[in-house]
C-alpha cells in the first residue's frame, strides 16, 4: 500500500485538471498538501475544498516563472509543514501558433511557465531535499515533447526541455537518495479536450491502442507510485500515460 501519512508535496498548478487530481489524490493517501496557482482566489478556492475534505492543505499563489515566486511558495510550505518529501512540477500553458506567426511572448510565455518554473522550483528546494537525504521530484511533461506537433512549437519544445533537465538532475543528485522522474500524458479528459469534435475524438481514438482518452487519474495514480518508497530504486526516467499511444522500442 501506498502511504503518504507524515509527507508533505507541493503540487504546481493544481487548482484544476491533472494537478488538481494529483494534489487530491495524494491527500487522500495521507499528505499534507501545497496547492498553488497564479490566482489568489482559484487557490482559496481549492484549499477551501481540499480542508471541507478532511485533507491538510494550504493554497500559496505564485507565478513560477518567477525565481523569488518559486522561493516564497518553497519557504512557505516548509513554515507551515515541515521539510517537503515530494515535489511535483505540473505548471504549464499552451499558446498555440505555426511558427510563421508565432509571436515573441508566445514562445516566452510557454518556456517561462512550463520549462522554467521546473529550474526554479527544483533549485528553490534542492537545499531542502539534500537535508532531508532523500525526496522525490516529479515533471509533468508530454509525449509531445517526444513526437512534436504541428502549431505548437513553444510547447513541444518546453515539454523536450522538461525532459532532458529531468535526466539531467536526476544524475547530479542521485548519489544523495534524491529520485527525479518525468510524466508524460497524452490525450487526458480535461477542459481543453472537452473542445475537441465528436468526429476528431473518433479519429483519435483508432490511433490509441487502448481506444480511449485518459482520465487525470491515470497520471495522478502513476504519481503518486514515483513520489513513494516504492519506487525509490526509480530515477531519470520518463513514463508516457497515453493509452499505447506512443510507443518506444
Amino acid at each position: 500500500m501506498i502511504d503518504y501519512q507524515g509527507k508533505v508535496a507541493i503540487i504546481t498548478g493544481s487548482t484544476r485538471g491533472i494537478g488538481h487530481e494529483i494534489a487530491a489524490n495524494l491527500a487522500r493517501l495521507g499528505a499534507k498538501i501545497v496547492i498553488s496557482s497564479r490566482n489568489p482566489e482559484d487557490c482559496q478556492r481549492v484549499q477551501e475544498e481540499f480542508r471541507s475534505q478532511g485533507f491538510t492543505c494550504l493554497g500559496v499563489a505564485a507565478d513560477v516563472s518567477s525565481v523569488a515566486d518559486c522561493k516564497a511558495l518553497s519557504a512557505a510550505a516548509i513554515q507551515e509543514f515541515g521539510p517537503v518529501d515530494v515535489l511535483v512540477n505540473n505548471a504549464g500553458i499552451t499558446k498555440d501558433n505555426l511558427i510563421m506567426r508565432m509571436k515573441e511572448d508566445q514562445w516566452d510565455d510557454v518556456m517561462n511557465i512550463n520549462l522554467k518554473s521546473v529550474f526554479n522550483m527544483s533549485q528553490a528546494l534542492l537545499r531542502n531535499f539534500l537535508k532531508l537525504k532523500g525526496g522525490h521530484i516529479i515533471n509533468i511533461t508530454s509525449i509531445v515533447g517526444q513526437t512534436g506537433n504541428a502549431g505548437q512549437a513553444n510547447y513541444a519544445a518546453s515539454k523536450a526541455g522538461i525532459i532532458g533537465f529531468t535526466k539531467s538532475l536526476a544524475k547530479e543528485i542521485g548519489s544523495r537518495g534524491i529520485t527525479v522522474n518525468a510524466v508524460a500524458p497524452g490525450y487526458i479528459a480535461t477542459d481543453m479536450t472537452e473542445a475537441i469534435t465528436d468526429d476528431a475524438k473518433e479519429k483519435l481514438f483508432a490511433q490509441i491502442p487502448l481506444g480511449r482518452i485518459g482520465e487525470s487519474s491515470d497520471v495522478a495514480n502513476l504519481v503518486a507510485f514515483l513520489g513513494s518508497e516504492q519506487a525509490g530504486y526509480i530515477t531519470g526516467q520518463v513514463f508516457n500515460v497515453d493509452g499505447g499511444l506512443v510507443m518506444q522500442g
